[in-house]
């Protein structure tokens, strides 16, 4: 069994992980090359955070529904590059709007150097990406500009925060859609289109996309207050500490308090305070959250966007590369345990 790809996604088929491969490899000495710049302290911080690692979760989809074409076809790993420069350009964004210190277990670009550079290396990357898009043809463009306008829309709707009359779970999933559903559906959609596949076979895929993308970003939500922090990467209860309402969060806010549950109160009133600013407040909200029917609830709610993933994937023929996106859905559910 060859280890492929990101959260452990196995492939059992020699050809398909030798094709994944060769693109992978192709596409981070593409991703090398094109942030390299004359301006050499530009090529440092460009470099930044693709020296840093990470998953490479999109180009690894794009490598996984190329393979319901021609793997091999000159569009695929340019449009793999795309949609990673795009996503490490986020990452510079949202690290000064979040004020991150850390970034994939390195110094955050706007900690190494500041929030301008970190702007302005953003901005370069994107830049970047444009001009590999513009040779993949006026589709492509398109395509990209539509994810690229909902991934902003995401991002706004988050900063800006739901409105009175606005359901704040119906807004967080509209932000996830946005900043995450969007690029990860581009993804499969590119990977696709480019090898050539069958039109009705590239819109399930990117429709496979948005769903799994979703579902990643919600079992993140579960891992950050149910895991001891291995698996997710970060502190447990990052985003409670810091007052960001995530699905389980949000779904207690929908329950209607338990009178004779005096947890079920304590929680509630945690819930409403500063939780950054004192540890042992903090680590009892996340003690009574894991305890808490709605940690459940948020589970359950992970697993039928997973499921609903998997359901996408019925018409699509058998296949290797059909197999290993089925596991990504599988991963979902050993994420969330």
């Amino acid at each position: 069994m060859t280890v492929v790809g990101p959260f452990g996604l196995s492939v059992q088929d020699r050809d398909l992980t030798r094709d994944v491969q060769a693109g992978m490899d192709a596409v981070e000495a593409a991703l090398i090359e094109a942030v390299k710049s004359d301006v050499p302290f530009i090529t440092v911080t460009a470099s930044h955070l693709i020296e840093a690692g990470g998953k490479r979760f999109r180009p690894l989809l794009v490598m996984l529904a190329a393979q319901f074409g021609d793997p091999a076809a000159p569009g695929v790993v340019p449009s793999a590059v795309v949609v990673e420069l795009t996503h490490l350009a986020t990452l510079y964004h949202d690290d000064v709007m979040d004020e991150a210190p850390v970034r994939r277990g390195a110094p955050s670009a706007n900690s190494r150097w500041d929030n301008s550079v970190a702007i302005l290396t953003g901005d370069f990357l994107f830049s970047r990406a444009s001009q590999v898009l513009s040779d993949l043809g006026p589709e492509a463009v398109r395509i990209q500009s539509d994810a690229f306008e909902r991934l902003v829309t995401g991002q706004i709707l988050e900063t800006a925060g739901p409105r009175p009359e606005d359901d704040p779970l119906r807004h967080y999933l509209d932000v996830i859609s946005g900043k995450t559903g969007s690029l990860i559906a581009v993804s499969c959609r590119f990977g696709s289109m480019m090898a050539g596949a069958e039109r009705w076979m590239v819109d399930t895929l990117a429709q496979y996309g948005e769903k799994i993308g979703t579902a990643f970003q919600l079992a993140d939500d579960v891992l950050d207050i149910a895991s001891d922090g291995h698996e997710s990467g970060k502190t447990p209860g990052t985003d409670l500490r810091e007052g960001v309402p995530t699905l389980p969060v949000l779904l207690l806010r929908q329950l209607p308090a338990d009178p004779a549950d005096p947890d079920d109160a304590r929680l509630r009133e945690l819930l409403d305070t500063d939780l950054a600013a004192d540890d042992a407040a903090h680590a009892e909200a996340l003690r009574l959250l894991r305890r808490h029917p709605a940690l459940e609830r948020a589970r359950r709610e992970t697993l039928r966007y997973a499921e609903e993933a998997r359901a996408l994937l019925d018409p699509l023929p058998d296949c290797p590369a059909k197999a290993a996106l089925q596991e990504l859905c599988d991963s979902v559910a050993i994420r969330t345990m």
